[in-house]
C-alpha cells in the first residue's frame, strides 16, 4: 500500500517596505515572530561636530527580506514597520532566492559594499577565484578600481562590490 507524502511547499523569499527608517525594528519584528529575515546591511562613517562613529544603514534604505508562505501574509502585514510586501497588480512577487544567496555571500565575503544605481547595461561577468567565485554581475571600472554589480531585480536596486580584475571572466559584452 502507497502512501502519500505531501511536503509543504518551501517559502519563498518576498521584499518588503517598510516605513522610512524603521527597517531595523521592522526586521526585529518579524524574527520575533519566528520569520526568517534578511536585512542587508552596510558600515557607513558618520561625522558630527564631536566625533566620527561607524554605524550600520540599510544597504536597500525602505526594504527589507523575508521568506514566508502566503499562508503568512496576514502576519508579516501586521508586524510594526511593514507597510507593503513587493508585488505587481496587488499580488506579491518573491524574490529570486538566488539573488538573496548573491547578497548574502558578498555581505559576508568582508569586501567593501556600497549602494549603486540599478544598470540594465554592461558586461556580465562572473567570479573565478577568491571569496565571491561563482558570483555573476555587472562589470564596473572606476579609475583604478574594478568592481561588480549585484541586482536585485524586482526592487531596481544594486550593489557594488570591490573585486581583483584577474579573476573576472566575461560571460556577455555589451558590444560583441
Amino acid at each position: 500500500m502507497a502512501i502519500a507524502v505531501f511536503m509543504k511547499p518551501l517559502d519563498s523569499w518576498f521584499a518588503l517596505v517598510t516605513r522610512p527608517r524603521h527597517e531595523k525594528s521592522a526586521s526585529v519584528g518579524l524574527r520575533a515572530k519566528g520569520l526568517e529575515e534578511f536585512l542587508p546591511l552596510r558600515r557607513s562613517r558618520r561625522r558630527w561636530t564631536d566625533r566620527v562613529q561607524a554605524i550600520d544603514l540599510p544597504l536597500f534604505p525602505g526594504y527589507l527580506f523575508c521568506r514566508f508562505g502566503l499562508e503568512q501574509y496576514v502576519r508579516v502585514m501586521q508586524t510594526p514597520g511593514v507597510r507593503a510586501v513587493v508585488g505587481f497588480g496587488g499580488k506579491p512577487v518573491p524574490v529570486a532566492a538566488s539573488e538573496i544567496d548573491t547578497l548574502q555571500a558578498v555581505l559576508g565575503s568582508g569586501c567593501g559594499v556600497q549602494p549603486w544605481p540599478y544598470l540594465t547595461a554592461g558586461d556580465r561577468v562572473r567570479l573565478a577565484d577568491g571569496p565571491l567565485a561563482g558570483i555573476e554581475g555587472i562589470l564596473l571600472r572606476e579609475k583604478n578600481q574594478f568592481q561588480v554589480v549585484v541586482s536585485v531585480e524586482l526592487l531596481q536596486r544594486s550593489v557594488a562590490v570591490e573585486i581583483a580584475r584577474e579573476s573576472v571572466v566575461v560571460l556577455k559584452a555589451t558590444n560583441p
